[in-house]
């Protein structure tokens, strides 16, 4: 490990991470014109945000595993190049299909982006300081989730929709060429002692997880055959994973790895807490605009707070990780995500704006706290498997995001008493927005036992193991 980490390098891997953020939040805005664009449905072009969904959260695991195999640089440097490709590709699409060709191939960039920053952090992070580079990259991804809208506006404003795309290509260059200037070689190592890829077992989990994937996302979260048939086929690809990880002489996912509590705890909980803060993605802006009466620009700056306070939060949260402990820092942060999801829980609507977003800030700091501190544990004991623990890092998040949209979707529609949430009644829509933070709260009070339970077990463990001759 590095006694430093240069700003060069700082740059090297902050910018990835805010770029694989921007790619996603940056298209949902110039999705009608895409759709008047191409004269395509709203259905249609949802492909365009749903594609590099499904790219990132099929291939993180494979590209985190990957890294370990050929060099952690040399494969985030062409993750960069396919990401910057892509882009200037999405501009340059003349056809709905070329687009969503090219935004699976950004996807795919951008899971190696995610993946490897994260993998490259923890390893090349001075002692004692992995808490605030945790905290710088989770400060970028905020950064990125949040420019993204007002980015694209300013964008469509001047132009078309590929400006959109466009803009991704000079920052993808410069991105590269950090990476390849201010970013340590990988160490070479003899061929026989380089562990083999474990290609069919990476088929089938993509396979699997985006099988996954399209049973939550497509018909809107409805239970229909499609979604009924891609949910078996997801059990069936993960049971064929599982299989296939037993057998394989050098696997992608090492099963006994999933036996460190510490790990495992925090998988469990990163997924929890990412299923959160998809309900105030999700909940947020029918509850500002159906039951406090706001417009969309109001709304708009109202649900920007999440976002800016994560990004506000990033670096000290980080700090704290690494001044504290990131075990400790782990659970304050988780104590408090689900106060403030409980907060929420209770807020009258008479409250106004002010009573949804400064408990909504509360949730934010929890979460930016968690994040930089579970990272930080999970990343300490990840060894030479960092590229693949990063990835399911990214794969548990992502899966959060996914379920969360979903299911709490569902729950908030079924508190409100109705599927038709734009002609709901205010008090009906307020219902509904309790009753998912509430179980918002339950959900961070699980993640909570489980970081302390895997915390408790974790150093059990390193107790018994030291005190072995």
């Amino acid at each position: 490990m590095t006694t430093s980490l240069p700003r060069q390098g700082l740059g090297a891997l902050a910018l990835p991470m805010l770029l694989s953020a921007l790619g996603a939040s940056i298209a949902n805005v110039g999705l009608p014109a895409m759709a008047q664009a191409f004269g395509a449905t709203f259905q249609q072009v949802q492909w365009i945000a749903l594609a590099y969904l499904l790219a990132i959260t099929g291939a993180s695991v494979g590209a985190g595993r990957l890294g370990d195999v050929i060099g952690r640089r040399r494969l985030l440097a062409a993750g960069i190049a396919l990401f910057t490709v892509a882009s200037l590709l999405c501009g340059l699409a003349s056809g709905l299909p070329w687009l969503v060709a090219a935004r699976v191939l950004q996807g795919l960039g951008a899971a190696v982006m995610m993946s490897l920053t994260l993998a490259m952090a923890g390893a090349l992070a001075p002692q004692g300081r992995t808490g605030s580079v945790m905290g710088l990259l989770g400060t970028m991804s905020a950064v990125g989730t949040s420019l993204g809208p007002v980015l694209g506006g300013l964008l469509l404003g001047t132009g078309d929709w590929p400006l959109l795309f466009l803009a991704g290509v000079p920052p993808g260059a410069l991105a590269l060429l950090l990476v390849l200037r201010g970013l340590p070689g990988d160490a070479a190592a003899p061929g026989d002692a380089r562990p083999a890829f474990d290609a069919a077992g990476t088929l089938v989990l993509v396979l699997a997880l985006v099988a996954y994937a399209l049973a939550v996302t497509l018909g809107r979260g409805q239970v229909q055959p499609i979604n009924l048939a891609m949910l078996a086929l997801a059990l069936l690809g993960g049971w064929l994973f599982v299989t296939l990880q037993k057998r394989a002489a050098s696997p992608l996912v090492p099963l006994p790895m999933l036996r460190d509590p510490v790990l495992a705890a925090g998988l469990a909980a990163n997924l929890l807490v990412a299923t959160v803060m998809a309900t105030t993605m999700v909940v947020g802006p029918f509850y500002l605009s159906l039951a406090l009466g706001l417009d969309a620009a109001h709304v708009g700056l109202a649900m920007a707070c999440g976002p800016l306070t994560a990004a506000l939060g990033g670096v000290p949260a980080g700090r704290l990780s690494d001044r504290f402990g990131a075990a400790r820092m782990g659970i304050v942060g988780l104590a408090v995500l689900a106060g403030g999801c409980a907060l929420l829980a209770l807020t009258p609507a008479r409250l106004g704006v002010l009573g949804y977003v400064l408990p909504l800030a509360v949730v934010t700091l929890g979460y930016a706290l968690f994040q930089a501190a579970n990272n930080s544990a999970v990343m300490a004991g990840a060894g030479v498997q960092r590229g693949v623990v990063s990835g399911m890092l990214g794969l548990a998040r992502n899966l959060g995001f996914i379920t969360g949209a979903a299911v709490m979707g569902a729950l908030f529609a079924w508190s409100a008493g109705t599927a038709d949430l734009a002609h709901a009644r205010p008090q009906a829509v307020a219902d509904g927005m309790r009753a998912s933070f509430a179980v918002a709260a339950l959900l961070g009070g699980i993640g909570l036992a489980l970081v302390r339970r895997g915390a408790a077990l974790g150093a059990s463990r390193a107790t018994a193991t030291g005190a072995l001759p």
